[in-house]
Formats: structure tokens, C-alpha cells, sequence
């Protein structure tokens, strides 16, 4: 969907940082949006969006068990 969204999980990527999440969650929400920069009036939602995406993602790398990786 959106080839500029990096695979985020070990082993294809290690030491992702709050940031990498963010900025998965924000071209994300730009792609499905259809804006790179909303309008005023659009702003909160994206806003939202992108923060509720972020949450998500961050909980979905958190809970994945990757086969023969060491335990956390």
C-alpha cells in the first residue's frame, strides 16, 4: 500500500525507536487521508489518527513473538 512504511519487526529491523513508530503512523494516515498536510479544519482528525495508528503499532510490535528470536 505504502512502500515508504519500513518493516518494523525483528529481524528485518532492530532498535526501532519511538520516532520509526511515528513515522510509520503519519505517512500511514497521509496515504489513506489523501493529504500530506490537512487543512485547518481537518488537522485534529488527522491528528487523531495518527495518534491512535502510533498507539496501535506500538502495541502490535510489543506483543509479536518472533520465531528464534532471543526472549525479551
Amino acid at each position: 500500500m505504502c512502500r515508504s512504511i519500513k518493516t518494523l519487526r525483528p529481524p528485518f529491523t532492530e532498535g526501532v525507536t519511538d520516532a520509526d513508530v511515528r513515522a510509520a503512523a503519519l505517512q500511514y494516515v497521509r496515504k489513506v487521508s489523501g493529504f500530506h498536510h490537512p487543512a485547518a479544519h481537518n488537522a485534529e482528525a488527522f491528528e487523531r489518527a495518527v495518534d491512535a495508528v502510533e498507539e496501535a503499532t506500538a502495541e502490535l510490535l510489543s506483543s509479536l513473538r518472533v520465531r528464534g528470536a532471543p526472549a525479551r
